[in-house]
């Protein structure tokens, strides 16, 4: 099961412009809903790439839909996210193992320049 967001990564220009007639302007929202659609379809492509390495992939996947990997490796979301990007339920949690870590590394590296009270 894949879950989209029905909204455009950037709102259509709706705004209609003085110097342009009707049909120009039905014209460009035509073209820019076009062009928003042809990106999305791309992203969706770049998110199963055997090209992309899993951590792009899952990038790929939370920017199109405005959500993170869980911290949790039994979470119910890592399934379906291993399953949009194309990718084993087991690299999915290794990508979020890695996340772990590197924000342990930037706490630990972090502490001692805070202050103690």
């Amino acid at each position: 099961m894949v879950f989209e967001s029905e909204r455009p990564s950037r709102p259509l220009g709706t705004r209609y412009r003085i110097d342009e007639s009707i049909s120009d302007y039905r014209e460009r929202l035509e073209r820019e809903r076009k062009e928003i659609q042809q990106r999305r379809l791309d992203a969706l492509a770049e998110q199963v790439s055997v090209v992309n390495i899993p951590s792009e992939r899952i990038r790929i996947w939370e920017r199109l839909h405005g959500l993170s990997l869980p911290r949790n490796p039994t979470h119910k979301l890592v399934v379906v996210i291993a399953a949009a990007t194309d990718l084993q339920l087991e690299q999915v949690q290794e990508v979020q193992r890695l996340r772990q870590g590197a924000a342990g590394d930037i706490a630990s590296a972090a502490a001692p320049l805070l202050p103690k009270f």
